[in-house]
């Protein structure tokens, strides 16, 4: 295998000029930071889509859009970090906090059997009643009853609140986390998601994420996990009180992380790994403490530069006293805003191969609207969602809406693994949305619904577990 080498650099031209922008699309050129958040900020989004489209079309072609039937397993929601987006945490002693039994998460995982599914992805919260024994027995369960199934699970902060919680041995956080991995992949844990991004610059993550590890942290953790054979994804979570610079610098930490994986993959003698997906999507506010907080210009002082910018740097080293408001406004993303981040992101992101559509968030059609804006991926059949659903946004769609949203774009859809390798092509009469002869009906039906057995807790609690 040839030595890595990322594309050059072309610092002197401007951000939109056509020459770079289609070099960019072969794959021979890279943007800087700087012409990123110019083409971001100035660029018309019909043309910023165009440009995401045809390198898009440049890696995947231009007939095949993928999706993955999976299921998201939310085995905890006792939490000790304090993020402010979020809706879903608890401490503990709530009446609705809950760690899932073992066996009740072998059930989701045999419904999700049953409908074809082939991968789980299992997050929780950072619970410290929970030991490693557990995780690795639960791991082990599940390997011996379905084998087949890839367990893709624990993110970056899981993982670092494991270090806390374990104490396992080493000197850096590296070889810590290491001890940590290796007895979850004997375990089954095949990879990791890239949960808990959130947005990397300090300034930023400081405000939204307490209690939450650092971007070295989560950067670090999925390096130990490349350096295992494992492949991963990374996220990113915008609209909020972050600044336009602070979505590039997000981005280029991951770009530049990759590129180490991949140098050390092409140059490595044992199996390595990488990031193989990007997603990102916008902040709901619903149910949560940083949704509380006021809209930028929504009082009559509010003017000028919103605060988020105005601290935000692209080496990811703002200063939140820069402005007085900073962390006090939020602006939030529409659909307009999430399709210009998506599509930067492919643009800037030429090392890696998917980039996911976020229909969770924005809904159905403007996940769809995304597959012409860089995406290839619509991600996840929505079996089970709990975290996004607690701020407010339950869209759940099954595989034959799925096919028909890219089927409706313009594309052939077509079901993949986690490393996006195509299982099955749905170009018959025998594809999902293709039996469909109501669809007046069929979307009225759900996947799944939570309920409890008689006489048996759902859940309990972490004093109970």
């Amino acid at each position: 295998m040839p030595l890595y080498a990322p594309p050059t650099e072309f610092p002197h031209l401007p951000a939109a000029n056509p020459g770079l922008l289609a070099a960019v699309v072969r794959g021979e050129a890279r943007l800087t930071p700087e012409q990123a958040l110019d083409l971001f900020r100035s660029m018309p989004l019909t043309a910023l889509g165009r440009w995401a489209d045809a390198r898009c079309r440049a890696i995947h072609g231009g007939s095949i859009r993928t999706y993955v039937i999976d299921r998201n397993v939310n085995y905890t929601n006792v939490c000790n970090a304090r993020c402010t987006f979020c809706a879903f945490r608890r401490d503990g002693d709530e009446h609705d906090a809950y760690t899932l039994e073992p066996s009740q998460i072998l059930e989701k995982i045999g419904e999700l059997v049953a409908i074809g599914g082939t991968q789980v992805l299992m997050q929780g919260g950072m619970n410290p009643a929970l030991p490693l024994d557990w995780y690795v027995r639960l791991l082990r369960s599940i390997k011996e009853r379905f084998p087949r199934v890839h367990v893709h699970a624990f993110s970056p902060p899981e993982f670092i609140e494991f270090v806390h919680f374990f104490d396992p041995p080493g000197s850096t956080l590296e070889e810590k986390l290491r001890w940590v991995m290796v007895r979850l992949r004997d375990a089954g844990l095949d990879s990791i998601p890239g949960g808990g991004g959130e947005i990397f610059a300090p300034a930023v993550r400081r405000k939204i994420g307490l209690g939450k590890c650092d971007a070295e942290a989560w950067l670090t953790t999925m390096y130990v996990a490349h350096t295992l054979g494992m492949f991963t994804s990374a996220t990113m979570m915008f609209g909020h009180i972050e600044g336009h610079a602070d979505r590039v610098h997000h981005m280029r930490l991951v770009r530049e992380w990759q590129d180490r994986a991949l140098a050390e993959e092409s140059d490595a003698t044992s199996p390595r790994g990488h990031y193989v997906s990007f997603i990102s999507w916008p902040f709901q506010r619903e149910n949560t403490p940083l949704g509380r907080v006021k809209d930028w210009l929504s009082r009559p002082e509010d003017s000028g530069e919103f605060p988020g910018d105005a601290v935000a740097r692209l080496d990811g080293s703002g200063d939140p006293k820069a402005h007085a408001e900073f962390g006090r406004r939020v602006r939030m993303s529409g659909s307009t805003d999430y399709l210009r981040t998506q599509a930067l992101s492919r643009l800037f992101l030429d090392n890696v191969y998917s980039i996911g559509a976020s229909w969770v968030t924005m809904g159905p059609h403007v996940g769809q609207v995304a597959l012409l804006h860089g995406a290839n991926d619509m991600g996840s059949v929505m079996m089970e969602e709990n975290v996004v659903s607690a701020a407010g946004t339950t869209y759940c769609l099954d595989e034959a809406v799925l096919c028909r949203l890219i089927r409706g774009a313009g594309f052939t859809p077509a079901q993949r693994d986690n490393v996006y390798d195509v299982l099955r092509i749905h170009d018959g009469p025998d594809s999902p949305d293709l039996r469909v002869t109501d669809w007046s009906r069929h979307r009225t039906k759900r996947l799944h619904v939570e309920r409890k057995a008689a006489g048996v807790p759902l859940t309990v609690t972490a004093a109970e577990s």
